[in-house]
């Protein structure tokens, strides 16, 4: 497993202000308490910082490191997930959660998947939603550029050039946009959640008294699909649906 911490993360907290200076010291001593392997004071510390409002993928890896190291799995799994949620094609991340989902008891395969959905998934992960956006500005300022060639060159060669260079530009702008909708979209309407309860059993109905579906076990990761009072229905990787009281689940 990989458990360096990204010392990158103090550039996030820009700002001049005694409360960002303050998070830099905080981010300071959880990665000394770290490296020293004193994992609690790093998660108190790290904590401390999300408290005060901060985010980023690095501060999220980091905390779920702490937690790996601590053996609570349930914990890494849910910060390792919100680390992957803002950056999705960070290697990194990506392999501590699938070191970290070896762990648990719950081995569940997942609902296969039609080809180009998975390549387009793949493409779509490839980058953070704001990366994508970047690039869909840039592309479009470019194009921009080319038609103004186009239309004020006089020089033939030029306006040639100013026109296939603004077609490829149009072409990577709508294809920058489109990633940059579906990762946005995804993110917005993704609702998951990790189980916290050692063992839980998934119900038919929000009641206690409805019928045993099955059983899961505590770092299993779950969609939310719907909420009534204490109840959520989820659905688990494999398709299977069910209720579980929202006091087992800690949301993404």
């Amino acid at each position: 497993m990989i458990t360096r911490l990204l010392t990158g993360l103090m550039l996030v907290l820009f700002s001049s202000s005694l409360s960002a200076q303050d998070s830099q010291k905080l981010v300071a001593d959880a990665n000394q308490a770290y490296s020293d392997g004193i994992y609690t004071d790093a998660v108190t510390l790290y904590k401390q910082v999300i408290g005060q409002g901060y985010e980023a993928p690095e501060l999220y890896y980091n905390l779920g490191n702490a937690y790996f190291k601590l053996n609570e799995m349930p914990q890494a799994i849910l910060w390792y997930e919100r680390a992957h949620r803002l950056d999705p094609g960070n290697e990194d991340i990506s392999f501590n959660l699938n070191v970290a989902n070896n762990k648990i008891a719950d081995k569940i395969d997942p609902l296969p998947q039609l080809f180009y959905i998975r390549w387009y998934q793949a493409v779509v992960t490839l980058f953070p939603v704001n990366a994508w956006a970047v690039q869909t500005i840039v592309f479009f300022a470019l194009t921009l550029t080319c038609i103004t060639l186009y239309f004020s060159s006089r020089r033939l060669f030029l306006r040639k050039a100013g026109f296939w260079a603004g077609m490829l530009f149009i072409f990577l702008t709508l294809f920058t946009l489109l990633f940059s909708v579906s990762g946005y979209q995804s993110t917005k309407n993704l609702h998951e959640a990790i189980v916290f309860d050692p063992t839980i059993t998934v119900k038919s109905s929000p009641d206690e008294k409805s019928i045993d579906l099955f059983v899961l076990h505590e770092g299993t990761k779950v969609q939310l699909l719907d909420k009534i009072g204490d109840w959520y229905e989820v659905r688990i990787a494999s398709g299977s649906v069910g209720w579980l009281p929202a006091g087992a689940l800690e949301e993404v």
